[in-house]
């Protein structure tokens, strides 16, 4: 029922740009696996060994930790709706902050979405998809606007300032190398 491939293909982009949602996984070696789910219009296939995602605030910053240490990164995808499959992306990944170079090439991909913080850049080197069978089936109603709303309501200031206060370092102590 599983398979392997060594890239992202026409039908694998297909289908991710047909989701919703994705759902990230980071670690480091000592520190607590990190799971979430991310939404918006914030993921591009590049190529197909590379994705690149726009990460948003949220109440913690784990990721950004977590690949300045280890670079692995796990991207799932499921399938709510149709056809029954997972597809997940394994690779390594590097944040790209706005002060970077690379953010000016990268961030004009994106729709501008507030409290933009982060890119994460995946070079993939493992695709894998599985069946999905057991994954049940969801309507999609809509986006959710609040984070937005927070966002322009706190203004780029007030929105850096929540990022000093509460995303400067991971739930173990790790910095973010970021504020």
């Amino acid at each position: 029922m599983s398979k392997l491939y060594k890239t992202i293909t026409p039908k694998h982009q297909k289908f991710i740009s047909n989701q919703k949602i994705f759902f990230v996984a980071t670690a480091t070696a000592d520190s607590r696996i990190n799971l979430s789910p991310k939404g918006m219009d914030s993921l591009r296939v590049v190529n197909p060994n590379r994705i690149v995602w726009l990460n948003v605030t949220g109440s913690g910053n784990e990721t950004a930790a977590h690949v300045q240490e280890n670079p692995r990164m796990t991207l799932m995808f499921t399938a709510f709706e149709d056809n029954p499959m997972i597809l997940r992306l394994y690779g390594k990944a590097k944040a790209i902050h706005n002060d970077d170079a690379d953010w000016q090439l990268l961030f004009p991909l994106f729709p501008p979405i507030p409290g933009a913080r982060q890119i994460f850049d995946l070079n993939v080197d493992l695709v894998q998809t599985s069946c999905g069978m057991a994954v049940p089936i969801f309507e999609y109603v809509c986006e959710r606007e609040q984070l937005n709303t927070w966002a322009s309501k706190k203004g780029e200031d007030g929105v850096k300032e929540y990022w000093k206060e509460k995303n400067s370092v991971s739930l173990d102590g790790k910095p973010t190398h970021f504020v």
